[in-house]
Parts: C-alpha cells; sequence; structure tokens
C-alpha cells in the first residue's frame, strides 16, 4: 500500500512539484540537502542560498501563491477518490528502478494499481504512424510478454504504442498487464481516441504521470515522458520507427541506464525500418520473434502462461500474396509481376483486405500481413 502523508505533508510535496524554475535534479539535490519538502519550506531564504541562486531561494522562502495553492487542493481533492494515488519519492512503493536514473520525478501521478510499477516490465514503442504489420507485431510480442510474467510499458500514443498496450491486455486476466505513460497530466487523456482504452489499462494496470492535473499535450512533455517509459523498464524493444523519432530517445535513455534494447528488422524500402537498423548497427539486439526476448531476459518471476492455442491451419497460396512479398507495393508495381487487369487485381485485393491477409496504407501502397 502507498504511504499515507498527511494532508500537510503531500501539500509541501506537490508545492516542490510545481515550483517554477525547479526541475526533477534541483528538488532531488534539495531534498537529499535539507530533508523532506515541509523541512525545505520551513527554511529561510538566506540558508536556502547555499544550495540554489538567490531568486529562488527566495521564491521557495515566500508564502506559497494563490494560484499554486489551488493547485495543491485540487490535487488533494482529485487523490481522495478511491483508484487514485500521488506516490512520492518518500513512499515505500515509489518504483525503485525510476530511482536509477538521473533526474527521477518526485512524484507521480498514479491511476490503477501502483504494484503494475514495480517488477519486471519491457517497454515496448514505436512509430504512431506504424504500418498495419508493425502493429501486429507490436500487439503480438506484447501479448507474449504479459503472458509470460512481464508487464508491458508504454506511452499510449498512436501507432506502436497502443498495439503494445492493447496486445498485453489481450494476456487476459492470468497476463502481467500493462503500464500507460503519459505526457500529459493524468487527468488529460491524449489522443482524445484512446480514452476507453486508458479506461481498459486503469482497470488491468495503471497510468502514471509526473504532469500536474490539467496539464495539455505539449511537445516538449513526451521525450521527457520518455525517460520514465525507459526507466520503469529492464528493456526496451522497438517495433518501427523512422531515423529520427522519439523511440530512439526512449532507446537511447534505456541503453545509457543499462537497460537491454531490442529492435525488430524490416523491410529495407520502408522509412519506418530505418530507426530500428540504426539501433541494430549500434549494437541493439535483433528480435524475430517475442521468445527471442524472453529468451534473453527469461521469464518474470511469476509467469502467467496459458496453454498454447492450436496451430491455425496454413493459409493457401495466393497469387497476389506472393507476387507482393513483403515489401508494401503500389498498385500499378504490383500488377506489372502479375497478368491480371485492374479491375481483376483490385477484386481480388478487396478480397485479401476482408481475410485480414492485405492491408492498404494511407498513402495508397499494399501490405501484405500473413
Amino acid at each position: 500500500m502507498p504511504l499515507t502523508h498527511s494532508s500537510a505533508e503531500l501539500a509541501a510535496w506537490l508545492r516542490l512539484s510545481l515550483e517554477p524554475n525547479i526541475g526533477s535534479a534541483t528538488a532531488c539535490m534539495l531534498l537529499g540537502a535539507l530533508g523532506l519538502p515541509e523541512q525545505i519550506y520551513a527554511q529561510r531564504a538566506t540558508a536556502l542560498v547555499r544550495h540554489v541562486p538567490e531568486a529562488l531561494a527566495r521564491q521557495l522562502a515566500a508564502p506559497m501563491p494563490e494560484d499554486m495553492a489551488a493547485q495543491v487542493d485540487n490535487a488533494l481533492e482529485w487523490v481522495s477518490v478511491p483508484g487514485r494515488h500521488i506516490l512520492t519519492l518518500a513512499d515505500p512503493t515509489y518504483p525503485q528502478s525510476l530511482l536509477t536514473i538521473a533526474d527521477p520525478p518526485i512524484l507521480l501521478y498514479v491511476t490503477g494499481d501502483p504494484a503494475y510499477l514495480q517488477g519486471p516490465s519491457l517497454a515496448v514503442v514505436g512509430a504512431r504512424n506504424a504500418t498495419p504489420g508493425g502493429q501486429e507485431n507490436a500487439r503480438a510480442f506484447a501479448r507474449h510478454l504479459a503472458a509470460h510474467g512481464w508487464r508491458v510499458v508504454s506511452g499510449l500514443a498512436l501507432g506502436i504504442d497502443a498495439a503494445a498496450h492493447e496486445g498485453a491486455l489481450d494476456a487476459g486476466p492470468e497476463g502481467a498487464g500493462t503500464v500507460a505513460v503519459m505526457g500529459t497530466g493524468i487527468d488529460r487523456i491524449y489522443p482524445a481516441r484512446h480514452r476507453d482504452l486508458a479506461h481498459r489499462i486503469a482497470a488491468h494496470g495503471a497510468l502514471v504521470s509526473e504532469f500536474p492535473l490539467g496539464t495539455g499535450a505539449l511537445p516538449p512533455h513526451f521525450p521527457k515522458r520518455n525517460r520514465i517509459v525507459a526507466g520503469l523498464a529492464r528493456g526496451v524493444l522497438v517495433v518501427e520507427a523512422a531515423k529520427q523519432s522519439g523511440s530512439l530517445i526512449t532507446a537511447r535513455l534505456a541503453g545509457e541506464s543499462g537497460r537491454e534494447v531490442f529492435a525488430i528488422p524490416g523491410s529495407i524500402h520502408s522509412p519506418l525500418s530505418r530507426g530500428c537498423h540504426a539501433l541494430i548497427r549500434q549494437g541493439a539486439k535483433l528480435v524475430e520473434t517475442a521468445a527471442d526476448i524472453t529468451d534473453e531476459l527469461g521469464a518474470g518471476p511469476t509467469p502467467a502462461v496459458r496453454a498454447a492455442p492450436r496451430p491455425e491451419a496454413p493459409l493457401p497460396d495466393h497469387p497476389v500474396l506472393e507476387a507482393l512479398g513483403f515489401d508494401p507495393l503500389h498498385l500499378d508495381t504490383l500488377q506489372t509481376r502479375l497478368t491480371l487487369n485492374t479491375g481483376d487485381l483490385q477484386a481480388q485485393l478487396v478480397e485479401l483486405e476482408l481475410q485480414g491477409r492485405v492491408a492498404r496504407l494511407d498513402d495508397g501502397r499494399y501490405q501484405r500481413l500473413k
């Protein structure tokens, strides 16, 4: 169970987290030097100036501004609802893995069960504009990991993140669950279309954010969020990523913190494979199946492996699939490989789409899924 702070103690923690011009690193330095937040705020500016610039010393020694006091009251009211928690660095249930990163958040807002922030976790991240194949890979890998005792951590974004959360939830109540680290205040679901997914995660895992209530989706917050994604996990799997992407930031942070980095290779023609290929060149472990990861890291301490499903009957070969291969192609390119007129080819592609064997991408190309 989380530590029960008095209202005054938690208010002091909240105030420290809301102070302008004081980041996690400075806050942790003050806590190490002076003790708990209440003790920091009991200091005079003349004592605080030994640790921070004079302007910050005067800020900390002054009474709490009215607008900040209103934010603190709002947070205290928010956390009074069952299923909501605020974990501070002084809380024994604060995730121990985050204490190993350079600037751990001094508090975390959590909806769901804080116990999901502990134990063996693996981050699954990737592109927002992921291909259907990439999303299916993320879903399948996450399902396997969750069924083998590994909690799946991701960022609730479109594309790979959402597929990873869904895959972990698909492992059912026997699975290890999933954690969504948000780049907004915990009361602001972004993107809005993931509201139902967020409710499912809160029921079978946890939503977590370091940002104050009401914080909107601001671009600088998402790279900052990524350090928590990497920090909670023992490793990071990158499914699809462009050469410059937030997923590579997460992978870099994981590597710098001594975590394992895994990457799924893809087509040499796909821009969304280039980030993964760059990671592999830099030493990330190439994986082709989820078993490659569990073989490397082992199963979680309490694996929840369900009976293996019966293998599906092999799908019959289809000439369009053979011509398509596994690289996305435009209709005219595909037609040059076949002796079909445009109408017949389009009809067969529609049939394959309905069977879930082919997907039409946003740019008009077709990609084989099975």
